[in-house]
């Protein structure tokens, strides 16, 4: 039922309310004279019944011209449905061929220029035919006549059961006015309240239509029983849904009402902050340079944010994924510094020496200036700890104008850390690396990589095998983060890793990394570094930058032999710093300090010397070799003692001694055993004697090939009773044929030899190659014995003569 409505747009598919006559006598039952023609009305959404009134808002030219023409003549007009709504200019098959006849009672000038005119129903018509389109339409129509009311009980059955039905949807529906059950109580006329009720039936015109057109009045009023069971059954359920959600609805309703009051008090303080927030970020958006995946990305985001309530869970998941978006610095990129010649002042005054790591980006800037463009190769340090491969990333960095990034990798064992979280999960935040980038503002900084061979794994993944793809100039350019969902080039970027031991990092790892060796420092550029870098340091973090007292290199070389064993330049660092302490303490407590520190305050202030030279005077004996060895600290001095007691020729190897190492010791008696006669001794101590190889500093693992050639020296000295020559150091590899082979990190073992004290070194043909890199300074007073077999080894490591 419709009766909440009152006008009815007759072309602009608006609802309407059919109102009665003011009293019933003006229905006057339908009889009138219909006239051979009429002026056609065409309404889109309504039927009229016959007894009807409608206020009806008339906006077609040719309609408004019927209506003026009608309402100045008998006031007759034909109002006829038309067969869809949706047509604008009806033709002629557009229209049913059963209308009713109206008369028009009143007619309205509405202040748009509208005309507004109420009808009544007064007859039921047919259309025979068109007579003219122009200026409307006008119509040859035949009446159709009305049959009277049945006086049978069963129709007045028929008419109590509508009246019923009627008044039970009313009741149902809240939306109708209550006095429209006293309307119906009040129609006596059988026709008239069929008409009525069809008129404010709520089905679609079609149905409409077809009750006007039944002849029978009996048959319509059987069809309108039948649609109002429908409308019934509808009310009473929608009635049921209503009363069962009514009290979700009345929560829902005073949330919305406190919503609205919020809204209203937030907009007295200036608007609703998220708004505000969505707002600066489209603005924001409109000049950020990025990709369109991107773009369309952030789009989309935002407008999700827009449909979701700032209370709901979800809202901070997009809220930051959006933020992250607009603060990573897609294609903004820093300008690179060209000038080489400043480039490398910057390196020289950064780092001391080095010189193979600064020709590298060298070449790399030159490259880059001439190109315009160069996809960044990922450079590797590898060295021991000490010598500054972090330093000089930064010093890069400087040098070229980029920004500086450290990610320290060291210990690390997530994968997210490298690929980021889902956004989806708590807490979940971008890999380090985007971060970085959403920190300085760039798409190609210099990021040093930190210890990447000590990054772990476990059942959180593999962050070494997450770095494949950031770590290679092929890959790089679609780098996808987890949380950002989206590929981000890293391919500017420079990316620079450290490492103290690459036989720690995956291979594959390995394989995407440009390996630059950095060896330890030679006494004379510990000085070097130790007057242009660490000095002035020590002296501005102790408050000594204006004290007058110095430190000469003779003293430096002392500190540096002997309270130092190392590659790099942290433990000095640490005495310089003892040292700086001390003469703070002179300083504050006004006690005089000497213009030049001497070697015996020295020693005052950091105690007796800790390393010694004459360890290797004391320990001249058969039997007794010395080694060099690499570790991950840089090179290092190996004792390898041998010795022989009485019993059946077994063989012992103590000291936390290796695979590789047992290897050597067994190749080495196994090769002395073969050639027993050609060095001269008795080859049946094999079998007599039990051989005791051990080498000091048991606690400390020690594993490698270096120490082949140094245990058989140590064996054989042991079996002939000749001594090792004093201040000779070896290493090289050997085989059951006598040959030497070569072994790697020569130059911070020929250091470390050099550090402490030694003069000869026996080292493979081989390696002579890797002498020749070492400065000439540096190893000035060394003697290199380059050698093939073994008979060379000990011809020159065995004195001549027995103790």
């Amino acid at each position: 039922m419709k009766l909440d409505k009152f006008f009815f747009n007759a072309e602009d598919e608006m609802d309407f309310m059919p109102i009665i006559p003011l009293n019933e006598t003006d229905q006057d039952d339908g009889v009138i004279e219909v006239p051979a023609d009429l002026p056609i009305l065409p309404l889109r959404n309504t039927v009229l019944f016959p007894g009807v009134v409608l206020p009806i808002t008339v906006g077609r030219d040719k309609s408004i011209k019927a209506v003026n023409d009608a309402y100045k003549g008998d006031k007759l007009v034909g109002v006829v449905a038309q067969k869809d709504s949706s047509i604008e200019d009806p033709e002629v098959k557009d229209l049913e061929t059963v209308g009713t006849v109206a008369r028009i009672v009143k007619q309205i000038k509405m202040p748009d220029g509208g005309t507004t005119i109420i009808i009544q129903g007064k007859s039921r018509f047919e259309l025979e035919e068109i007579i003219s389109e122009e200026p409307y339409f006008r119509a040859r129509v035949r009446k159709l006549e009305e049959q009277e009311a049945p006086k049978e009980a069963d129709f007045e059955a028929y008419v109590a059961t509508i009246k019923d039905l009627a008044t039970e949807i009313i009741q149902l529906s809240p939306n109708l006015p209550a006095e429209a059950s006293i309307i119906l109580r009040n129609i006596e006329n059988p026709s008239f309240l069929i008409h009525f009720v069809s008129s404010n039936l709520n089905t679609d015109t079609r149905e409409k239509q077809r009750l006007l057109e039944v002849d029978n009045i009996r048959e319509r009023a059987d069809i309108l029983m039948q649609l109002l069971q429908k409308e019934l059954q509808f009310a009473e359920l929608k009635n049921k849904v209503t009363t069962k959600t009514r009290t979700e609805i009345d929560k829902q309703q005073r949330e919305y009402f406190l919503q609205q009051q919020l809204k209203s008090i937030r907009d007295e303080l200036g608007g609703d902050p998220n708004t505000q927030e969505l707002k600066e970020m489209q603005k924001k958006a409109e000049n950020k340079k990025w990709p369109d995946t991107a773009k369309e990305a952030f789009k989309k985001g935002i407008e999700k944010l827009e449909r979701m309530h700032p209370s709901t869970p979800d809202y901070s998941v997009v809220y930051n994924h959006l933020d992250l978006m607009l603060d990573l610095p897609w294609e903004d990129y820093t300008e690179d510094s060209y000038d080489l010649s400043k480039a490398r002042k910057v390196l020289d005054a950064d780092h001391y020496g080095m010189q193979k790591i600064k020709e590298r980006i060298l070449e790399y800037l030159a490259v880059l200036k001439l190109k315009g463009d160069m996809k960044s190769p990922i450079l590797c340090f590898a060295g021991p700890p000490g010598i500054g491969k972090t330093s000089l990333g930064k010093s890069i960095a400087h040098a070229i104008g980029r920004k500086y990034v450290r990610l320290s990798l060291g210990g690390m064992h997530d994968e997210s850390e490298i690929r980021g979280h889902r956004k989806t999960y708590i807490g979940a935040m971008p890999g380090r690396i985007l971060q970085s980038l959403r920190k300085i503002k760039t798409s190609n900084p210099v990021i040093v990589l930190d210890e990447i061979d000590k990054i772990g794994n476990d059942f959180r993944g593999d962050p070494s095998s997450a770095l494949l793809e950031v770590l290679d100039p092929e890959q790089n350019n679609t780098f996808y983060d987890n949380y950002l969902e989206l590929e981000y080039d890293l391919s500017k970027v420079l990316f620079i890793a450290t490492a103290n031991n690459l036989q720690n990092i995956q291979p594959a790892l390995r394989d995407r990394l440009e390996i630059i060796d950095l060896s330890g420092y030679a006494v004379e550029e510990k000085v070097e570094i130790a007057k242009r870098h660490l000095l002035p340091k020590q002296r501005e973090l102790h408050g000594l930058k204006n004290t007058a007292f110095r430190i000469t290199d003779k003293v430096l070389e002392k500190i540096i032999a002997d309270y130092t064993r190392e590659s790099g330049v942290r433990d000095l660092d640490r005495q310089l710093a003892s040292i700086m302490r001390n003469q703070a303490k002179k300083v504050a407590m006004d006690e005089t300090i000497s213009p030049s520190l001497s070697a015996d305050e020295v020693e005052h202030i950091l105690g007796k010397p800790r390393f010694s030279n004459e360890l290797y005077k004391t320990a001249n004996m058969p039997g007794v070799a010395v080694g060099l060895a690499w570790t991950y600290v840089g090179g290092d001095i190996l004792f390898i003692e041998a010795s022989l007691s009485d019993g059946k020729g077994e063989l012992r190897l103590t000291g936390n001694l290796g695979n590789v190492m047992k290897e050597s010791a067994s190749t080495a008696l196994s090769y002395l055993q073969s050639n027993a006669v050609r060095y001269g001794f008795d080859s049946k101590l094999f079998e007599k004697k039990n051989i005791h190889v051990h080498v000091p500093e048991g606690a400390v693992p020690k594993d490698g090939p270096s120490a082949g050639i140094t245990m058989m020296s140590a064996l054989a000295s042991a079996f002939t009773g000749r001594k090792i020559k004093p201040f000779l150091a070896m290493t090289g590899e050997i085989t059951l044929r006598g040959q030497v082979l070569p072994v790697g990190g020569i130059k911070e073992k020929v250091l470390a030899a050099k550090r402490a004290g030694l003069k000869e070194i026996i080292v493979c043909w081989q390696n002579e190659k890797d002498v020749s890199e070492i400065e000439e300074g540096f190893i000035k007073g060394i003697k290199f014995h380059y050698v093939k077999t073994m008979d060379e080894v000990l011809e020159i490591a065995l004195v001549k003569g027995k103790k």
